[in-house]
């Protein structure tokens, strides 16, 4: 399992479209991802999952990846994550 801590940095927080955008990398990946905002986790693979978090601009996520291609897909969503958001 590998786990990465990301500040969001996007002034709208994870807002509807780059939820959307984060769902679909993550998807393209067939390990289980989770996202955390601290007090709930939820899978990241799962749009109303990722957007009932309600992260805002400053708030740190954590993001899990087990299993098949974790190293590959942590490295892919630790890069969208810099330039998304």
């Amino acid at each position: 399992m590998i786990e990465i801590k990301y500040t969001i940095k996007d002034p709208m927080g994870i807002h509807a479209r780059p939820a959307g955008e984060l769902v679909k990398a993550c998807a393209a990946f067939p390990c289980k991802i989770m996202i955390s905002n601290g007090t709930k986790s939820m899978d990241a693979k799962r749009i109303m999952g990722v957007m009932s978090l309600g992260v805002k601009q400053g708030t740190e996520i954590s993001m899990s990846f087990d299993g098949e291609q974790e190293a590959e897909a942590s490295a892919a969503i630790a890069a969208f994550l810099e330039e998304k958001l």
